[in-house]
């Protein structure tokens, strides 16, 4: 990691503060290499017409990483202002980005290399405060979790990507407990999203009260086991459990089971992960299905999916002190004992490898392992307020994106917490979503 020189005048709060900072985009840029050393022909292709080629990626990571860091907070001279179209992702849709005169693997490289060294010496000059931009270190922080976010793409892309494995990792933790079944959470209100997290973003913001009527909740997600009951129960062949658009995308789109899955002649279902065939482990939780599966699976099981609300509820809320948690287990940052995140698996860990990661309701894996599908359309909290730009959030609002929580096996830290909102489309299933489940009490019940 790099040393950062602290000018004389900085407190150690400060101090403290930068060395976080670099920490983190240290991080971020080891996992980007990892990501990206790779033959430039793979670099170059695309994988699939749902993602860009890597090399896309990669410089438009260094492109934001330019426009905020350098440019806006540090004042600097452009480094490549002649691309800046190249890599703005509202401008060219990801199908079409191959045609694009792009930066190749060697240029790019030397790109995002160039625009770091120039970030090393913003941050070594910037006060940290007395602006918006980088109070607390937010512009920082947001183009460490904006790198992340495109390092977990990029991973999405390895997963779609045929020919031998070129990533590795250990296998992800076996149950340390058994854990299943439900837990009723009491009608109440608590306080969803945040105010005072200084690298949330704006979708996250501002804290206000939500009243929630009581519910029941799975205490994990659900299974690869469980799933499989609903496939060998004909739930791809009955339209009843689908809603209309959901029957419609599941015949076109031809889905007989969770994307990467295939089933032997002997009826044994199998798993691509990364280009290695494993057998489907019956704990982990269900990876690579899209709303719309989620959405008949709960019909099947009598259910529904979470909304919002619910999920951050379940997985905030502190009955003993009435307040809300930065995460499941507490304020702590996440480590390898709570959750799973951060790319050290490369597949969900199974139900139970958690225990002390539960929230305080005893709701288990809320963070990391699978995005986790609610039943809530993407919309802005009351009062929300678009920052620092419009196109992170206020330009998806109210279409029919659907809300995803709680991070993945790929999700980096830095980028999930509590109150952090992931969104896609309801078709989508290349992204590392899963669910759980919800329902409505019956009258009487949690009484």
């Amino acid at each position: 990691m790099v040393t950062i020189q602290h000018p004389a005048t900085d407190n150690s709060g400060t101090e403290q503060l930068r060395d976080r900072i670099a920490e983190v985009l240290t991080r971020a840029r080891d996992r980007t290499i990892g990501l990206t050393t790779l033959d430039e022909a793979e670099l170059v292709a695309q994988h699939s017409r749902l993602m860009s080629p890597l090399v896309w990626d990669l410089a438009h990571i260094g492109n934001q990483e330019e426009l905020w860091l350098v440019r806006d907070v540090g004042r600097r001279d452009a480094v490549r202002a002649d691309i800046d179209e190249l890599y703005d992702a509202f401008k060219h849709a990801r199908a079409n980005r191959p045609e694009l005169p792009l930066l190749d693997p060697a240029q790019a490289r030397g790109y995002v290399g160039t625009v770091r060294d120039r970030v090393w010496d913003v941050l070594e000059t910037s006060a940290l405060h007395g602006d918006p931009l980088v109070d607390g270190g937010f512009a920082f922080g947001m183009i460490a979790q904006h790198e992340q976010q495109h390092d977990e793409t990029m991973l999405a892309t390895h997963q779609l990507r045929t020919g031998p494995a070129v990533l590795s990792a250990p296998a992800a933790p076996t149950a340390a407990a058994p854990v299943g079944g439900e837990v009723v959470i009491p009608a109440g209100q608590f306080v969803m999203g945040t105010s005072t997290d200084p690298w949330a973003l704006d979708n996250e913001r501002p804290a206000h009260p939500v009243h929630v009527p009581a519910f029941a909740i799975d205490v994990a997600p659900i299974t690869n086991a469980q799933y499989q009951a609903f496939i060998a129960d004909g739930g791809y062949e009955r339209p009843e459990l689908w809603s209309e658009h959901g029957w419609a995308h599941r015949q076109q789109a031809g889905l007989v089971a969770p994307q990467f899955w295939e089933c032997d002649p002997a009826g044994h279902w199998w798993r691509r992960g990364f280009g290695v065939m494993t057998p489907v482990r019956p704990q982990q939780p269900v990876v690579h299905v899209c709303w719309f599966e989620a959405e008949a699976y709960a019909a099947w099981a009598g259910k529904r999916l979470p909304t919002e609300a619910e999920w951050e509820k379940a997985a905030r809320f502190d009955p003993e002190t009435g307040t809300s948690r930065r995460y499941p287990w507490g304020d702590a940052e996440p480590d390898s004992a709570t959750a799973n995140l951060g790319q050290r698996h490369l597949e969900p860990a199974e139900v139970g490898a958690y225990p002390v990661g539960a929230s305080p309701a005893g709701v288990h894996q809320l963070i990391g392992d699978v995005w986790e599908w609610t039943a809530s359309g993407f919309e802005a909290y009351p009062g929300f307020r678009a920052f620092p730009y419009a196109e992170y959030s206020d330009v998806f609002f109210g279409g029919d994106y659907r809300v995803l929580r709680g991070g993945s096996f790929g999700t980096d830290p830095v980028a999930c917490r509590g109150t952090f909102r992931n969104w896609d489309h309801p078709i989508r299933r290349q992204i590392f979503s899963g669910f759980r489940l919800a329902r409505d009490l019956r009258k009487g019940e949690g009484e």
